[in-house]
């Protein structure tokens, strides 16, 4: 690396997802002059906390945790996890119906994942506890928890697991939104680099969604690493599911679930009662 070049670090999750994403911003095929982008793994609770510390130049966030560092980030157009349909998935082992889930703890990924502002949306004010991701169905299973909500390649690999469905929240927030998609994650840069730098970041970080989904093959092979033991079909296809036209350009629609998203959050108490969601901003728009 250059002396005179600026290292810009990307947190993003371990996921296969993020990594296809990220693999022509992260491995130098995007030219990027003065600047090298690194990418740090963390998962996504964690990157909502380093979020709130200003940790990172860019990182991807859990929408439910954009409120709280509006002030420090701005929220991109591009880079967006959204369920179309399909999201995280309440389950359990035994067979069980959702009311009778909501009257024993539910294991929830982290307290500021949109996993957990869609269950308490949809089902109310249940008790939850904190749940490293890739336990929760491990703990289900050994009977600490009659249920939990699973999300990145849980939703693809559930049933495999022995889980039973009882709710996805992808599906039941389309159906009461008249089709929209449920908002999960999104790219945020850091406001302190400046409104140019920010629009700057923004496009290629765009456009290295763009040559991944067009150049598929060796995207796919980097993000194998993130995996996390699924075999080669799981990991395409969750893929897939994740990064498409909408990462490129969350589309009118895609901004308008998120300020509906937000705005009957703060209706709930789960988000800050004085963060206006008309007031977002999507740099790249």
């Amino acid at each position: 690396m250059s002396s005179e070049e600026r290292v810009v670090r990307v947190g993003h999750s371990p996921d296969p997802d993020d990594a296809f994403m990220f693999h022509a911003l992260t491995t130098g095929i995007i030219d990027t002059p003065g600047f090298k982008f690194e990418h740090v793994l963390l998962d996504i609770e964690t990157l909502n906390k380093k979020a709130n510390a200003e940790e990172y130049e860019v990182s991807a966030v859990s929408i439910h945790a954009f409120p709280e560092i509006s002030d420090k980030y701005s929220l991109m157009n591009c880079g967006a996890s959204m369920g179309e349909g399909y999201g995280p998935m309440l389950v359990s082992s035994n067979p069980m119906t959702l009311q009778e889930a909501c009257t024993k703890p539910i294991a929830i990924p982290g307290l500021k994942t949109s996993a957990h502002l869609a269950l308490k949306m949809a089902v109310g004010n249940v008790e939850t506890v904190i749940v490293p991701f890739d336990e929760i169905m491990p703990r289900i299973q050994n009977g600490e928890f009659a249920s939990g909500v699973i999300i990145h390649e849980g939703q693809l690999t559930w049933e495999s697991h022995g889980m039973n469905l009882i709710l996805d929240l992808g599906i039941w927030w389309n159906e009461r939104t008249n089709g929209l998609p449920l908002p999960l994650g999104g790219n945020v840069v850091r406001k302190d680099l400046g409104p140019k730098l920010c629009e700057q970041i923004t496009d290629w970080v765009k456009q290295s969604i763009e040559i991944a989904i067009l150049n598929p093959n060796e995207a796919l092979e980097f993000a194998r690493q993130w995996g996390r033991g699924i075999d080669e079909e799981t990991n395409s296809k969750f893929i897939q599911m994740y990064v498409n036209s909408r990462t490129i350009d969350f589309g009118d629609d895609g901004r308008e679930s998120i300020v509906k998203f937000l705005t009957e959050g703060k209706e709930i108490g789960m988000i800050n009662k004085d963060f206006d969601p008309s007031s977002i901003e999507f740099i790249g728009a």
